[in-house]
């Protein structure tokens, strides 16, 4: 484990309290500002510390051994709600679909899945703010390299309401662009603020975007290494400051398959596959609908029956060489 620490770039804690007093938000959208002053009215106090830590891309363990990398799977319909966990040994974390440059559209009229998570997650916003004012690099991509980053110990103080909902005026949902069209009372009814808060664990990495044809084999490595990448990271940080070993749960979806255009069956299957190499205990596949589950279903089946049918350890090129040879095909941005 110690020899992966040298991926490190950097590491620091921040008060949160203190973040927020120093770096205020700065929101050019207003209703954004509505869900930040219901969330954070004058006054309120926040609390603990945020440890956020940026990572070099890992190499890969050159095989896969079945035997010793197994992660159970599991399916959650719908999409994250970041229920705390009520068991001490565990150590859960969300996935953010990430920007190359770290919550980069948090003030603006934009609402696709980062931008949800730093509305609920308000502290996300400020550490943005301070990273630009210090020698930190708010990057999750460098030198067209990953570099993947953690923030630990963040704060949810709100939950805000996607769905479509007519009766609180909100008849296309808030998702994607449709957040910056809606009412401010549409947008007031939708946020309800959480107290106490709970505590969230975030990995942001961004996925490649907007290409054409087959996946390369190049565009396959780049996306198992980001995300075994974030997931490593995860088991490393989940140790730091543990006296025993946690059970490792990291919650995902459909990274890359929005604005980005990334084909959803061959995006969850490296995440799996990504999950078995970096020894994660539980991934949670958030779905969102019927076809979610089939893709997911789909992946599932295709690391199973096809790249490992028994037990035998088998080599990671290999199995890229083989998601290769299926020819996946990119998808088309939804416009969000």
């Amino acid at each position: 484990m110690n020899h992966f620490l040298d991926s490190l770039i950097c590491r620091q804690t921040f008060d949160t309290q203190a973040l927020m007093n120093s770096h205020p938000p700065k929101f050019y959208d207003p209703n954004k500002q509505i869900v930040y002053d219901i969330c954070c009215p004058p006054g309120c106090t926040h609390r603990g510390q945020l440890a956020f830590s940026r990572w070099y891309a890992m190499p890969f363990p050159e095989y896969l051994s079945p035997l010793e990398h197994q992660t159970d799977l599991s399916e959650r319909k719908g999409y994250f709600g970041y229920e705390p966990s009520q068991d001490s040994t565990e150590m859960e974390w969300y996935l953010n679909f990430a920007h190359y440059d770290l919550f980069v559209a948090y003030g603006g009229s934009l609402f696709a899945q980062d931008e949800m998570q730093v509305a609920e997650h308000p502290a996300l916003s400020s550490l943005r703010e301070a990273l630009l004012d210090s020698n930190i690099k708010p990057l999750t991509v460098e030198s067209q390299q990953p570099t993947p980053i953690l923030i630990r110990g963040v704060e949810r103080r709100c939950a805000i309401a996607t769905d479509r909902n007519s009766g609180q005026g909100r008849p296309f949902g808030l998702y994607g662009n449709n957040f910056g069209r809606a009412t401010s009372d549409a947008i007031a009814q939708a946020t309800k603020p959480l107290n106490p808060p709970t505590i969230t664990n975030i990995i942001a990495i961004e996925a490649p975007s907007y290409g054409e044809g087959s996946y390369s084999i190049a565009q396959i490595e780049y996306i198992l290494k980001t995300a075994f990448t974030g997931f490593f990271a995860a088991r490393i940080e989940s140790q730091l400051e543990s006296a025993q070993t946690p059970t490792l749960i990291i919650h995902t979806g459909f990274w890359g398959c929005g604005a980005y255009g990334g084909n959803r069956v061959l995006m969850a299957l490296l995440q799996l596959l990504s999950a078995r190499l970096s020894q994660v205990n539980c991934l949670v596949f958030h779905t969102s609908d019927a076809t979610g589950s089939q893709d997911l279903a789909t992946a599932q089946q295709i690391l199973d029956r096809d790249l490992v049918p028994d037990d035998s350890p088998v080599k990671v090129s290999d199995l890229v060489e083989k998601i290769h040879a299926m020819e996946f095909q990119w998808g088309f941005s939804d416009g969000n």
